[in-house]
């Protein structure tokens, strides 16, 4: 089993970043997918998430309007579109497949700094 996150990197307040999770080793398509976050000395919260079929969307308050997570099942794939990027938004973000059982990605750093 492996979910593995790409996408990451260093971009200006303000900016844009595309988080892409590919999953394999277990069926994709009946796991809820989850983004997670976590900050230097915080604890890891819940950014967004998508049942498995996709109809089913929840965000936290603090990336509302901002972070859009889809997915394609086709492709095994979660993605976090991020924009309007904020300093405070600056973490270690994480995939989690949650079904059966529980996996998770190691995470793809995101810097949002001037």
């Amino acid at each position: 089993v492996q979910l593995v996150e790409s996408g990451g990197g260093l971009v200006q307040p303000g900016g844009s970043l595309r988080l892409s999770c590919a999953a394999s080793g277990f069926t994709f398509s009946s796991y809820r997918m989850s983004w997670y976050r976590q900050a230097p000395g915080k604890g890891r919260e819940l950014v967004a998430a998508i049942s498995s079929t996709g109809t089913y969307i929840n965000y936290a308050d603090s990336v509302k309007g901002r972070f859009t997570i889809s997915r394609d099942n086709a492709k095994n794939t979660v993605y976090l579109q991020m924009n309007s990027l904020k300093p405070e938004d600056t973490a270690v973000y994480l995939c989690k497949g949650s079904g059966m059982t529980e996996y998770w990605g190691q995470g793809t750093q995101v810097t949002v700094s001037s």
